[in-house]
């Protein structure tokens, strides 16, 4: 086992906000492994964003975005806890961020749960119609359905987009990156995309 110094413990603890004891284990548990260590520590914080995130949110900021083209803006309400974290540079570059990921793909809808049941419903609907001649066994039908459903919503809703900067983490699990960092609840509460020629 690689003996833990003090500058490995500065250097997870840069990586990853995490106190200097959290990080001190970390690299004993992962035998000095510096890869290792980050993704133990990032386990646990992600786990603990988990908790954090059925926490109130009463502070927060609106975050804007006006595209080059002076074509395409955007306003974002981020909400968060305490005003601590809502003043934080990177809490505001989350904002941006948002408004930027609302602009590219046009979102119309912050979650699933915001999604009308008729509107689930008539899409519902149309699948199956669409799947009605295939001759496939119900069964198989209701999973293509329920696939092309989980396809509309990474559509239409903002947090189940995928992130147009890492295509392989979605909007929420960007914000609850976020979450372990700052130690706080963090939600969308609304936004709202205004497009000339629209």
């Amino acid at each position: 086992m690689a003996e833990i110094t003090g500058d490995m413990i500065k250097a997870l603890r840069k990586k990853t906000q995490a106190g200097m004891l959290d990080c001190k284990k970390a690299l004993v548990d992962t035998g000095g492994d510096m890869d290792k260590a980050v993704e133990l520590l990032r386990k646990k914080g992600l786990a603990s964003a988990d908790k954090k995130m059925g926490r109130e949110v009463t502070q927060g900021i609106i975050a804007s975005y006006v595209h080059n083209n002076k074509k395409i803006g955007v306003l974002v309400e981020l909400l968060t806890v305490t005003d601590f974290v809502a003043r934080n540079e990177e809490f505001e570059s989350l904002g941006k961020e948002l408004c930027m990921q609302v602009a590219a793909v046009s979102p119309l809808y912050i979650k699933i749960e915001d999604v009308p049941k008729e509107l689930i419903e008539k899409e519902r609907e149309i699948y199956r119609e669409q799947m009605k001649d295939s001759g496939k066994p119900a069964n198989v039908i209701d999973k293509i359905v329920d696939g092309k459903l989980n396809k509309f919503y990474t559509d239409v809703c903002l947090l189940e987009q995928e992130y147009i900067k890492d295509p392989g983490v979605k909007v929420k699990d960007l914000i609850k990156q976020k979450i372990a960092v700052f130690g706080e609840n963090i939600e969308v509460g609304r936004f709202i995309r205004y497009q000339i020629g629209m």
